[in-house]
Protein backbone atom coordinates (compact mmCIF):
# COMPACT_ATOMS: atom_id res chain seq x y z
CA UNK A 1 0.00 0.00 0.00
CA UNK A 2 1.56 3.09 -1.09
CA UNK A 3 0.91 6.17 1.20
CA UNK A 4 -0.35 8.51 -1.26
CA UNK A 5 -3.19 5.87 -1.16
CA UNK A 6 -3.27 5.78 2.90
CA UNK A 7 -6.50 5.78 4.38
CA UNK A 8 -7.87 10.03 4.18
CA UNK A 9 -10.33 8.86 7.14
CA UNK A 10 -7.16 7.69 9.37
CA UNK A 11 -5.35 10.71 8.72
CA UNK A 12 -8.17 13.45 9.23
CA UNK A 13 -9.55 11.36 12.31
CA UNK A 14 -6.15 11.58 14.15
CA UNK A 15 -5.55 15.11 12.84
CA UNK A 16 -8.75 16.21 13.89
CA UNK A 17 -8.74 14.85 17.30
CA UNK A 18 -5.09 16.01 17.98
CA UNK A 19 -5.70 19.44 16.74
CA UNK A 20 -9.40 19.84 18.68
CA UNK A 21 -7.58 18.29 22.18
CA UNK A 22 -4.73 21.15 21.28
CA UNK A 23 -6.88 23.65 20.76
CA UNK A 24 -9.11 23.06 23.90
CA UNK A 25 -6.69 22.82 25.82
CA UNK A 26 -4.30 25.59 25.01
CA UNK A 27 -7.19 27.93 24.21
CA UNK A 28 -10.21 27.78 27.42
CA UNK A 29 -11.06 31.85 26.35
CA UNK A 30 -11.41 30.34 23.21
CA UNK A 31 -13.57 26.86 23.88
CA UNK A 32 -16.05 29.95 26.52
CA UNK A 33 -16.82 31.82 23.20
CA UNK A 34 -18.62 28.54 22.14
CA UNK A 35 -16.06 28.49 18.89
CA UNK A 36 -14.66 25.33 18.13
CA UNK A 37 -14.50 24.56 14.53
CA UNK A 38 -14.44 21.15 12.92
CA UNK A 39 -12.84 21.23 9.57
CA UNK A 40 -14.57 20.01 6.31
CA UNK A 41 -13.15 17.39 4.08
CA UNK A 42 -12.13 18.54 1.23
CA UNK A 43 -15.11 20.23 -0.80
CA UNK A 44 -16.48 20.00 2.58
CA UNK A 45 -17.99 23.27 5.25
CA UNK A 46 -16.42 23.27 8.43
CA UNK A 47 -18.71 22.56 11.10
CA UNK A 48 -18.80 25.07 14.66
CA UNK A 49 -19.42 22.22 17.51
CA UNK A 50 -20.51 23.22 21.15
CA UNK A 51 -18.27 25.40 23.51
CA UNK A 52 -18.01 22.05 25.40
CA UNK A 53 -16.80 19.62 22.77
CA UNK A 54 -13.40 17.77 23.64
CA UNK A 55 -11.01 16.11 21.60
CA UNK A 56 -9.54 12.70 22.25
CA UNK A 57 -5.81 12.27 21.39
CA UNK A 58 -5.92 8.85 19.43
CA UNK A 59 -3.96 5.91 21.72
CA UNK A 60 -0.35 4.69 20.90
CA UNK A 61 -0.66 1.08 19.68
CA UNK A 62 2.22 -1.54 20.17
CA UNK A 63 3.20 -1.50 16.49
CA UNK A 64 3.37 2.42 17.30
CA UNK A 65 6.02 2.34 19.87
CA UNK A 66 8.12 -0.49 17.85
CA UNK A 67 8.23 1.83 15.07
CA UNK A 68 9.94 4.91 16.82
CA UNK A 69 11.97 2.61 19.25
CA UNK A 70 13.33 0.65 15.91
CA UNK A 71 13.74 3.75 13.51
CA UNK A 72 15.67 5.59 16.16
CA UNK A 73 18.28 2.57 15.79
CA UNK A 74 17.72 2.86 12.43
CA UNK A 75 18.72 6.20 11.83
CA UNK A 76 21.93 5.57 14.68
CA UNK A 77 23.35 3.56 12.12
CA UNK A 78 22.93 6.06 9.18
CA UNK A 79 24.35 8.77 11.46
CA UNK A 80 27.14 6.25 12.24
CA UNK A 81 28.12 6.29 8.33
CA UNK A 82 28.07 9.65 7.61
CA UNK A 83 30.36 10.65 10.55
CA UNK A 84 32.94 8.55 8.76
CA UNK A 85 32.83 10.59 5.90
CA UNK A 86 35.01 14.15 6.48
CA UNK A 87 38.04 11.34 7.03
CA UNK A 88 37.29 8.94 4.09
CA UNK A 89 36.55 10.88 0.87
CA UNK A 90 37.23 14.14 -0.32
CA UNK A 91 34.44 13.40 -2.65
CA UNK A 92 32.35 17.09 -2.90
CA UNK A 93 28.78 15.40 -3.48
CA UNK A 94 29.04 12.56 -0.77
CA UNK A 95 30.27 14.91 1.46
CA UNK A 96 27.52 17.46 1.44
CA UNK A 97 24.61 14.62 0.94
CA UNK A 98 25.95 12.92 4.09
CA UNK A 99 25.83 16.73 6.20
CA UNK A 100 22.24 16.61 5.00
CA UNK A 101 21.28 12.98 6.05
CA UNK A 102 23.34 13.48 9.58
CA UNK A 103 21.80 16.80 10.15
CA UNK A 104 18.36 15.75 9.12
CA UNK A 105 18.45 12.07 10.57
CA UNK A 106 20.13 13.44 13.83
CA UNK A 107 17.06 15.97 14.58
CA UNK A 108 14.77 12.99 13.88
CA UNK A 109 16.29 10.70 16.11
CA UNK A 110 15.74 13.76 18.86
CA UNK A 111 12.37 14.04 17.86
CA UNK A 112 11.20 10.53 18.76
CA UNK A 113 12.94 10.70 21.91
CA UNK A 114 10.73 13.29 22.59
CA UNK A 115 7.66 11.47 21.71
CA UNK A 116 8.41 8.17 23.43
CA UNK A 117 9.33 10.04 26.39
CA UNK A 118 6.56 12.40 26.60
CA UNK A 119 4.28 8.95 26.27
CA UNK A 120 6.03 7.23 29.03
CA UNK A 121 7.67 5.08 26.78
CA UNK A 122 11.82 3.86 27.08
CA UNK A 123 13.35 5.26 23.53
CA UNK A 124 15.29 1.63 23.52
CA UNK A 125 14.38 -1.72 21.93
CA UNK A 126 13.14 -4.04 24.86
CA UNK A 127 15.81 -6.53 25.03
CA UNK A 128 15.20 -10.59 25.60
CA UNK A 129 16.74 -11.83 28.58
CA UNK A 130 20.63 -12.48 28.16
CA UNK A 131 20.83 -10.65 24.68
CA UNK A 132 22.80 -7.27 24.64
CA UNK A 133 22.62 -4.31 21.85
CA UNK A 134 25.49 -6.45 19.38
CA UNK A 135 23.39 -9.78 19.07
CA UNK A 136 20.18 -7.87 18.31
CA UNK A 137 18.48 -8.45 15.03
CA UNK A 138 19.42 -5.79 12.19
CA UNK A 139 16.27 -3.72 11.11
CA UNK A 140 15.52 -3.60 8.17
CA UNK A 141 18.35 -2.27 5.64
CA UNK A 142 20.86 -2.05 7.84
CA UNK A 143 24.03 -3.16 7.27
CA UNK A 144 25.72 -6.05 8.40
CA UNK A 145 28.91 -5.77 11.19
CA UNK A 146 31.05 -6.59 7.92
CA UNK A 147 29.57 -4.18 5.98
CA UNK A 148 30.11 -1.48 8.08
CA UNK A 149 33.71 -2.86 8.72
CA UNK A 150 34.25 -2.85 4.80
CA UNK A 151 33.11 1.21 5.15
CA UNK A 152 35.41 1.78 7.92
CA UNK A 153 38.10 0.28 5.45
CA UNK A 154 37.76 2.05 2.15
CA UNK A 155 38.68 5.27 1.38
CA UNK A 156 38.15 7.83 -1.83
CA UNK A 157 35.95 6.22 -4.46
CA UNK A 158 35.56 2.82 -3.03
CA UNK A 159 34.28 4.33 0.27
CA UNK A 160 32.21 6.91 -2.27
CA UNK A 161 30.87 3.59 -3.78
CA UNK A 162 30.26 1.65 -0.65
CA UNK A 163 28.33 4.60 1.19
CA UNK A 164 26.19 5.10 -1.28
CA UNK A 165 24.93 1.57 -1.88
CA UNK A 166 24.71 0.65 1.76
CA UNK A 167 22.79 3.78 2.26
CA UNK A 168 20.61 3.15 -0.21
CA UNK A 169 20.31 -0.21 0.95
CA UNK A 170 19.37 1.30 4.63
CA UNK A 171 16.75 4.03 3.16
CA UNK A 172 15.24 0.78 1.35
CA UNK A 173 14.83 -0.53 5.31
CA UNK A 174 12.99 2.40 6.41
CA UNK A 175 10.41 3.02 3.87
CA UNK A 176 10.42 -1.33 4.78
CA UNK A 177 9.43 -0.50 8.33
CA UNK A 178 7.35 2.83 6.62
CA UNK A 179 5.34 0.64 5.24
CA UNK A 180 5.02 -2.59 7.63
CA UNK A 181 3.81 0.33 10.02
CA UNK A 182 0.82 1.14 7.61
CA UNK A 183 -0.30 -2.03 7.86
CA UNK A 184 -0.62 -2.68 11.20
CA UNK A 185 -4.15 -2.20 11.84
CA UNK A 186 -5.22 0.60 14.11
CA UNK A 187 -1.50 1.85 13.86
CA UNK A 188 -0.47 4.95 12.81
CA UNK A 189 -3.64 6.81 14.51
CA UNK A 190 -1.54 9.59 16.03
CA UNK A 191 -1.18 12.59 13.80
CA UNK A 192 2.66 13.51 15.14
CA UNK A 193 3.23 9.90 14.05
CA UNK A 194 1.52 9.76 10.82
CA UNK A 195 3.28 13.30 9.36
CA UNK A 196 6.79 12.16 10.66
CA UNK A 197 6.55 8.36 8.84
CA UNK A 198 4.97 10.09 5.93
CA UNK A 199 8.02 13.05 5.77
CA UNK A 200 10.62 10.08 6.56
CA UNK A 201 9.04 7.73 3.25
CA UNK A 202 9.16 11.19 1.25
CA UNK A 203 12.94 12.08 1.97
CA UNK A 204 13.94 8.80 2.10
CA UNK A 205 13.02 8.06 -1.59
CA UNK A 206 14.21 11.24 -2.47
CA UNK A 207 17.46 10.35 -1.63
CA UNK A 208 17.40 7.45 -3.12
CA UNK A 209 16.49 8.74 -6.69
CA UNK A 210 19.77 11.26 -5.66
CA UNK A 211 22.35 8.66 -4.65
CA UNK A 212 21.23 6.31 -7.98
CA UNK A 213 22.21 9.54 -10.15
CA UNK A 214 24.91 9.73 -8.39
CA UNK A 215 26.16 5.72 -8.46
CA UNK A 216 25.13 6.26 -12.14
CA UNK A 217 27.68 9.39 -12.98
CA UNK A 218 30.17 8.05 -10.75
CA UNK A 219 30.30 3.54 -11.29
Amino acid sequence: MSLEKASWSRWFGGSLAFVLASAVAAAPAFAQQGTVVEPGAPGAPSKTLPADTSGIIPKTSPADIDFMQGMIMHHGQAVEMTALIPSHTTNPAVRALGERISLSQSDEIKFMKGWLVARGQSTEMPMAPGMDMAHMPLMPGMLSPEQMDALRKASGPEFDHLFLTGMIQHHGGALVMVKDLFNQPGSGQDAQLFQFATDVDNTQRAEIRIMQNMLKENP
